[in-house]
């Protein structure tokens, strides 16, 4: 069984068990989310929803959160003694999958 859900913009396809990382919720470790965006749910049968699937929900466990390593973007134009150096570090929330129920 698995299930499409939608968070942050983006959308993942999710098993129980599954350990992912979701942009930050500021939850305490060890605090169960509800996540009513289901976009589909396989359980032997497709259910696509319209846009979401009525009274699915996907159920998880915060474990921790943190950022992730740090992304450089470098951008140079040649013999314009143009340079622009950035960083970038995104805070998220890794859960885990606990239940699925559609």
């Amino acid at each position: 069984m698995y299930a499409i859900i939608k968070n942050g913009g983006k959308q993942y396809k999710v098993q129980e068990g599954d350990v992912l990382s979701l942009d930050k919720l500021s939850l305490e470790p060890e605090a169960t989310i509800e996540i009513k965006e289901v976009l589909a749910v396989n359980a032997g049968e497709l259910k696509m929803g319209a846009p979401y699937v009525e009274g699915a929900v996907v159920t998880a466990e915060v474990i921790s959160e943190g950022r992730d390593k740090k992304v450089v973007i470098f951008k140079k134009r040649r013999r314009k003694d143009s340079k622009v150096k950035r960083g970038f570090r995104r805070d998220h929330t890794r859960v885990r999958i606990t239940k699925i129920a559609a």
